[in-house]
Protein backbone atom coordinates (compact mmCIF):
# COMPACT_ATOMS: atom_id res chain seq x y z
CA UNK A 1 0.00 0.00 0.00
CA UNK A 2 1.30 3.43 -1.00
CA UNK A 3 1.58 6.13 1.58
CA UNK A 4 0.12 9.54 0.69
CA UNK A 5 2.57 12.16 -0.60
CA UNK A 6 2.69 15.37 1.38
CA UNK A 7 3.01 18.75 -0.34
CA UNK A 8 6.76 19.10 0.32
CA UNK A 9 7.53 15.73 -1.26
CA UNK A 10 5.28 16.53 -4.21
CA UNK A 11 6.99 19.91 -4.74
CA UNK A 12 10.43 18.28 -4.61
CA UNK A 13 9.39 15.63 -7.16
CA UNK A 14 7.87 18.26 -9.48
CA UNK A 15 11.03 20.42 -9.28
CA UNK A 16 13.19 17.41 -10.04
CA UNK A 17 11.08 16.50 -13.09
CA UNK A 18 11.18 20.11 -14.34
CA UNK A 19 14.96 20.36 -13.89
CA UNK A 20 15.45 17.08 -15.79
CA UNK A 21 13.32 18.30 -18.69
CA UNK A 22 15.24 21.59 -18.87
CA UNK A 23 18.58 19.77 -18.94
CA UNK A 24 17.39 17.66 -21.88
CA UNK A 25 16.53 20.68 -24.09
CA UNK A 26 18.68 21.08 -27.18
CA UNK A 27 20.50 24.30 -28.12
CA UNK A 28 17.89 25.35 -30.72
CA UNK A 29 15.03 25.19 -28.20
CA UNK A 30 17.08 27.10 -25.60
CA UNK A 31 17.84 29.77 -28.21
CA UNK A 32 14.16 30.14 -29.15
CA UNK A 33 13.21 30.42 -25.48
CA UNK A 34 15.89 33.05 -24.90
CA UNK A 35 14.77 35.07 -27.95
CA UNK A 36 11.15 34.92 -26.80
CA UNK A 37 12.15 36.12 -23.34
CA UNK A 38 14.07 39.06 -24.81
CA UNK A 39 11.17 39.96 -27.12
CA UNK A 40 8.72 39.94 -24.20
CA UNK A 41 11.02 42.12 -22.10
CA UNK A 42 11.48 44.56 -25.00
CA UNK A 43 7.73 44.84 -25.51
CA UNK A 44 7.24 45.42 -21.80
CA UNK A 45 9.97 48.09 -21.77
CA UNK A 46 8.48 49.87 -24.80
CA UNK A 47 5.42 50.64 -22.66
CA UNK A 48 2.38 49.80 -24.69
CA UNK A 49 -0.01 52.73 -24.13
CA UNK A 50 -3.08 50.47 -24.19
CA UNK A 51 -1.61 48.29 -21.46
CA UNK A 52 -0.88 51.39 -19.35
CA UNK A 53 -4.44 52.63 -19.85
CA UNK A 54 -5.89 49.24 -18.99
CA UNK A 55 -4.15 49.30 -15.60
CA UNK A 56 -6.31 52.27 -14.57
CA UNK A 57 -9.67 50.76 -15.61
CA UNK A 58 -10.39 49.05 -12.26
CA UNK A 59 -9.48 52.18 -10.31
CA UNK A 60 -11.65 54.29 -12.60
CA UNK A 61 -14.57 51.92 -12.10
CA UNK A 62 -14.24 52.09 -8.33
CA UNK A 63 -14.06 55.90 -8.47
CA UNK A 64 -17.17 56.07 -10.69
CA UNK A 65 -19.13 53.83 -8.32
CA UNK A 66 -18.04 55.91 -5.33
CA UNK A 67 -19.09 59.13 -7.09
CA UNK A 68 -22.45 57.66 -8.06
CA UNK A 69 -23.02 56.49 -4.48
CA UNK A 70 -22.28 59.96 -3.11
CA UNK A 71 -24.60 61.58 -5.65
CA UNK A 72 -27.43 59.19 -4.84
CA UNK A 73 -26.99 59.59 -1.09
CA UNK A 74 -26.98 63.40 -1.31
CA UNK A 75 -29.76 63.72 -3.91
CA UNK A 76 -32.71 65.91 -2.87
CA UNK A 77 -35.84 64.05 -1.98
CA UNK A 78 -38.74 64.05 -4.43
CA UNK A 79 -41.14 65.45 -1.84
CA UNK A 80 -39.20 68.74 -1.88
CA UNK A 81 -40.33 69.50 -5.45
CA UNK A 82 -42.25 72.76 -5.81
CA UNK A 83 -46.02 72.44 -5.95
CA UNK A 84 -46.32 75.13 -8.63
CA UNK A 85 -44.88 72.81 -11.25
CA UNK A 86 -47.67 70.29 -10.71
CA UNK A 87 -50.34 72.99 -10.83
CA UNK A 88 -48.96 74.32 -14.14
CA UNK A 89 -49.33 70.87 -15.64
CA UNK A 90 -52.87 70.63 -14.35
CA UNK A 91 -53.73 73.93 -16.07
CA UNK A 92 -52.28 72.73 -19.36
CA UNK A 93 -54.07 69.39 -19.18
CA UNK A 94 -57.41 70.98 -18.29
CA UNK A 95 -59.92 71.14 -21.17
CA UNK A 96 -60.71 74.82 -20.54
CA UNK A 97 -57.09 75.82 -21.11
CA UNK A 98 -57.59 75.73 -24.89
CA UNK A 99 -58.83 79.34 -24.68
CA UNK A 100 -55.46 80.27 -23.24
CA UNK A 101 -53.74 79.01 -26.40
CA UNK A 102 -55.91 81.32 -28.52
CA UNK A 103 -54.47 84.30 -26.65
CA UNK A 104 -50.91 83.00 -26.44
CA UNK A 105 -49.51 86.07 -28.18
CA UNK A 106 -51.15 88.32 -25.58
CA UNK A 107 -49.66 86.30 -22.71
CA UNK A 108 -46.24 86.40 -24.34
CA UNK A 109 -46.52 90.19 -24.64
CA UNK A 110 -47.51 90.38 -20.95
CA UNK A 111 -44.32 88.54 -20.00
CA UNK A 112 -42.21 90.95 -22.02
CA UNK A 113 -43.81 94.12 -20.65
CA UNK A 114 -42.35 95.49 -17.45
CA UNK A 115 -45.11 96.57 -15.08
CA UNK A 116 -44.13 99.24 -12.55
CA UNK A 117 -45.27 99.17 -8.90
CA UNK A 118 -48.54 101.03 -9.62
CA UNK A 119 -49.71 98.43 -12.12
CA UNK A 120 -49.27 100.76 -15.12
CA UNK A 121 -47.57 99.79 -18.32
CA UNK A 122 -44.65 102.00 -19.10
Amino acid sequence: MKKPIDSEDFAAQAKGAFDDSVERLDAAALSRLNQGRHAALAKLASGNSKARWMRWVPAGGVAAIALLTVLVMRAPEIENMPVEVASDFEILLDGESLEMFENLEFYSWMDDVDLDAGGNVG
